[in-house]
């Protein structure tokens, strides 16, 4: 039997309250996320991006979202799993995040990776889950990326069995 939680006369799956989401991006990522990275808002050292460094707001080294310990330009990927809805503003913290990827300007530039929950999923949506601030559909972060005129070969998932979804971007310029 699948353990389920009802909300709002709706069913999910009951492993969509229990953490760790980037499982179900992880396989995915690993094709786009190769180098020297980070995964960023990964909660649990364990739940991390397999050869990321963990960032959290949590870890004792003071590291979180807003304050990565790395130069500019220098990171291969960023990968980050159900975390930019928790951030008071989301298009800082992606503004920041990009000063830390490597430029891609005759090579492959940096990769970011952003597993997201989608708005499909009512529990998730801020006034119904107060630890969120956010609930995206992904059109916000792709009008982002794009608008930007920093990001190329944007892609944005279908909501999979997770109500997640995936984006992928990389950094040209």
């Amino acid at each position: 039997m699948i353990d389920t939680i009802k909300f709002k006369d709706t069913e999910y799956p009951k492993f969509q309250t229990l953490g760790n989401a980037a499982q179900f991006a992880i396989p995915y990522a690993k094709h786009v996320c190769t180098g020297y990275g980070v995964d960023i808002g990964c909660s649990k050292k364990e739940w991390s991006f397999p050869g990321s460094i963990p960032i959290d707001s949590c870890f004792e080294d003071g590291s979180d979202a807003y304050n990565l310990p790395f130069k500019d330009n220098t990171l291969d990927y960023i990968f980050s799993s159900h975390c930019l809805e928790h951030l008071p503003n989301w298009v800082d913290a992606l503004d920041y995040w990009t000063t830390k990827l490597k430029r891609g300007v005759l090579k492959r530039g940096g990769t970011l990776f952003l597993y997201l929950p989608h708005y499909s999923q009512q529990y998730w949506r801020p006034w119904n889950n107060r630890k969120h601030i956010h609930c995206f559909n992904g059109e916000e972060i792709v009008d982002y990326l794009q608008d930007s005129d920093l990001y190329t070969n944007i892609f944005k998932s279908d909501p999979d069995l997770n109500n997640s979804i995936m984006i992928m971007a990389q950094k040209e310029i």
